[in-house]
């Protein structure tokens, strides 16, 4: 049975776990005060903290990395590549520490797990980054000349869950038309053609509002909001990512706490509430378009997806499109190590950073 070490930054958390096949033997969320945090000038400074508070934790455990025969890492800001499970190396490596695609803590989770793989002379992979780019050529035209839409979604969860629906419905994945929609603080929804992800709305700038985000907006009104408002650049990147959405409205990216508000009798938590309803729920019907209505299933996953609230009301504006299964939470590590364990079995092919960046984005 292969034993894995899965590797899981986030802005102020390094998650670690162990896994013995598929199965989770041990795991630690370890926080970072923001304190802790602001003494690096930026992600990749952190890069030796991370990783020293990383090996500390495996020995206080009791593990040694020759103990694994694969590291997962999760996947950072890199190239548009097709998705799949990719060997860490060298050129994938250059481009998380450049940060050319983007700076994000999940940068720093690809090079500590090639350094460790190599001092340990094991394997390293990433899974389904948001990098994942498998739009269909007329999806990535937005209507404005030198503005493309660009693809960024939850890939690791929509194509985890994808394939744990096509089981369930007891279909082949590439045999299937599927609409996946994840739902937590930012929401992504994508029709899955054979597994690919041919279309989505990215979650930081379209789309229904969430939690912290505003998804779609008027053009021509956020045109001169801006220009009236003259807000500060990075003030109005936090109004549209972070403070958006429910957020925004309601004070609070909490969806529990609104749904008491409302079982308390609020009526503007309701109103509000079922808009973002509304609008997850009529982003899944234009996601039918995109696979001509050869829909096999609809699932919900994400953090909102463990709400009844929330999905009894999706699954009756959606389900007359398709079936409706509901798969909660995001299981992110384990899909980690499920597209690990693919390569180390021969089901999967690891596939190589430089040979599948998409041109041309």
């Amino acid at each position: 049975m292969y034993r894995s070490l899965v590797i899981n930054p986030g802005s102020t958390t390094t998650e670690i776990a162990v896994f013995a096949g598929e199965n989770s033997r041990w795991q630690q969320a370890l926080e970072h005060s923001r304190d802790e945090i602001d003494r690096f000038d930026g992600v990749i400074e952190q890069l030796e903290f991370r990783q020293n508070l990383i090996l500390e934790e495996l020995e206080r455990a009791g593990y040694e990395l020759e103990d694994f025969d694969f590291i997962a890492a999760r996947g950072g800001l890199l190239a548009p590549i097709s998705g799949g499970t990719y060997s860490l190396d060298e050129d994938m490596v250059a481009d998380l520490r450049s940060c050319e695609y983007g700076e994000h803590a999940s940068n720093l989770a690809g090079i500590i797990a090639h350094r460790l793989a190599e001092k340990a002379g094991i394997r390293a992979f990433t899974v389904d980054p948001v990098a994942v780019d498998e739009f269909e050529p007329e999806a990535r035209l937005s209507g404005l000349s030198g503005l493309p839409r660009r693809c960024q979604s939850h890939a690791l969860n929509l194509k985890g869950m994808a394939r744990r629906c096509a089981e369930k419905i007891d279909r082949k994945l590439e045999n299937t038309g599927l609409i996946g929609a994840h739902l937590g603080g930012g929401i992504s929804i994508a029709p899955l053609d054979q597994g690919r992800i041919v279309d989505v709305n990215n979650a930081n700038q379209g789309g229904p509002f969430s939690p912290e985000r505003t998804g779609t907006l008027p053009a021509l009104d956020l045109v001169e909001y801006i220009f009236s408002e003259e807000p500060d650049k990075n003030e109005m990147k936090k109004k549209l990512v972070g403070r958006g959405g429910l957020t925004a409205y309601l004070g609070t990216a909490d969806a529990r706490e609104v749904e008491r508000r409302i079982e308390a009798g609020d009526e503007e938590a309701e109103s509000i509430y079922r808009a973002m309803i509304y609008q997850i729920s009529r982003e899944i019907g234009r996601m039918a378009a995109a696979l001509s209505g050869a829909v096999d299933a609809i699932f919900l996953t994400g953090g909102l997806a463990y709400s009844d609230y929330l999905t009894s009301r999706v699954r009756d504006r959606v389900e007359f499109i398709a079936p409706v299964h509901i798969f909660p939470g995001a299981e992110e590590l384990e899909n980690l190590v499920r597209g690990g364990l693919r390569v180390m079995r021969g089901q999967e092919q690891a596939q190589k950073y430089s040979e599948n960046q998409i041109e041309g984005i």
